[in-house]
C-alpha cells in the first residue's frame, strides 16, 4: 500500500438504523482489502464491527429518539483501527466489556444473552476497548493487525 494512505482517517456518520450498518461493512471491506488483509481476517472484522454498530443502533437510542453513529477508520501500514461512537444512552462497561475476565475464559454457555456481541468482538479483534460516559454515549475502539501467518503464505 502506498505510504500516503498510512495513518489516514476515514470518517463515516450513519443514522442509527440497521439498514445503514451495511455501509460500514462495505467501507471496512474496501479499506482492509487495500491494506492487504486476508479474506478471512476481513470477514472476522466485519462481524466485530457489525456487532458494535448493532449495539449502538439497538441500545443507544432506545428511548425512541433519533441519533447517529460515528465510525472512524484509522489506516496503518499493516493494521486498521475502528472507532464506533454513539451519543445515546450509556451502559456500565465494568459490568460488560472491560473486566479482565470479561469473556475469554468463559464457556459460551456462561455468556449472558445480549453479551455475545462483546464476546465476539474480543475474540475476533486484537484489541477491544469500550468507553461509556453517563449521558454522553458509548465508544467502542478496536484494532486488528495483519497476522504474521498470513504474511508468509
Amino acid at each position: 500500500m502506498s505510504d500516503q494512505l498510512n495513518n489516514q482517517e476515514v470518517k463515516l456518520t450513519i443514522p442509527a438504523h440497521a439498514d445503514y450498518v451495511d455501509l460500514v461493512r462495505l467501507t471496512l471491506y474496501g479499506l482492509a482489502n487495500k491494506i492487504g488483509f486476508s479474506y478471512e481476517e476481513i470477514e472476522d472484522m466485519k462481524v466485530a464491527v457489525s456487532e458494535a454498530c448493532n449495539n449502538a443502533v439497538l441500545y443507544a437510542y432506545g428511548d425512541g429518539s433519533e441519533g447517529n453513529v460515528d465510525i472512524v477508520f484509522t489506516i496503518g501500514e499493516r493494521e486498521i483501527g475502528v472507532i464506533i461512537r454513539d451519543h445515546g444512552t450509556s451502559f456500565d462497561t465494568d459490568q460488560k466489556a472491560n473486566r479482565p475476565d470479561a469473556w475469554h475464559d468463559k464457556a459460551l454457555e456462561e455468556v449472558q444473552s445480549g453479551g455475545l456481541g462483546f464476546y465476539l468482538m474480543q475474540a475476533l479483534m486484537d484489541e477491544v476497548e469500550v468507553i461509556s460516559l453517563e449521558g454522553r454515549g458509548t465508544e467502542v475502539r478496536m484494532r486488528k493487525s495483519i497476522s504474521l501467518c498470513e504474511e508468509t503464505l
